[in-house]
């Protein structure tokens, strides 16, 4: 088997989740090109495992586990999501900057006082 064909793959899987972390403004579709860059990482783990001939099959390995952090960063991270979206309304990454409580109208009325 080449190893160009899956590591191009593979590279071109991880740009185009690059590009969504940093060009995305919705943490729903941020964790899904985190989810695409972690694939890659799994598709390049495999084809070098592959390529190797690796009697303990250390990629394949390696892999699984990738998966399984994968599903519990997924379940956290939606969990955050949605706890953020019920607070503030908004999934957006720009508006989420500022993670601490707005006070409220007493609050500031005796800071002005």
């Amino acid at each position: 088997m080449h190893l160009a064909y899956p590591a191009v793959l593979a590279s071109l899987l991880f740009a185009i989740g690059l590009y969504g972390v940093l060009a995305r403004r919705n943490a729903i579709l941020v964790l899904m090109s985190v989810e695409l860059m972690l694939n890659a990482v799994n598709l390049n783990l495999v084809a070098f495992d592959v390529w190797l001939r690796d009697a303990l099959h250390a990629g394949q390995a390696l892999t699984l586990f990738t998966i399984a952090v994968a599903a519990a960063e997924i379940g956290i991270g939606l969990a955050i999501v949605l706890m953020v979206h019920r607070n503030r309304g908004t999934a957006d990454v720009d508006r989420l900057r500022d993670t601490k409580e707005q006070p409220s109208a007493e609050e500031k009325a005796e800071a002005a006082a």
